[in-house]
């Protein structure tokens, strides 16, 4: 998807008009507005870099020793007997599969 870039309108004399967003390739910045035909200047802004909801950051999260810290207990299925078995934090060792 290509990234979205700010605008601000500027009238005829000058004065400065509302600021919209375009989505566009990384091209030559905008003009002109593509509907209305008015002059555009372009407005620089810092990017926005989604830190908190990565990959690594989920995988940190869920961890075996921070969930344990949190006080979470967690439980892996055994594919062979339907049971559930802990791997982590208090409670019963061995779960049995819920029934249906």
């Amino acid at each position: 998807m290509p990234p979205s870039y700010l605008y601000q309108v500027v009238h005829t004399d000058g004065s400065e008009g509302e600021v919209i967003e375009f989505v566009h390739p990384m091209d030559e910045p905008l003009e002109y507005h593509p509907e209305t035909g008015e002059k555009l200047k372009r407005i620089y802004t810092s990017p926005n870099l989604a830190t908190r909801y990565t990959p690594g950051n989920t995988e940190a999260i869920l961890s075996n020793d921070n969930l344990a810290d949190k006080g979470f207990t967690k439980y892996e299925k055994d594919k062979l007997t339907g049971k559930y078995n802990k791997i982590v934090g208090d409670g019963p060792s061995t779960i049995d599969r819920p029934s249906e």
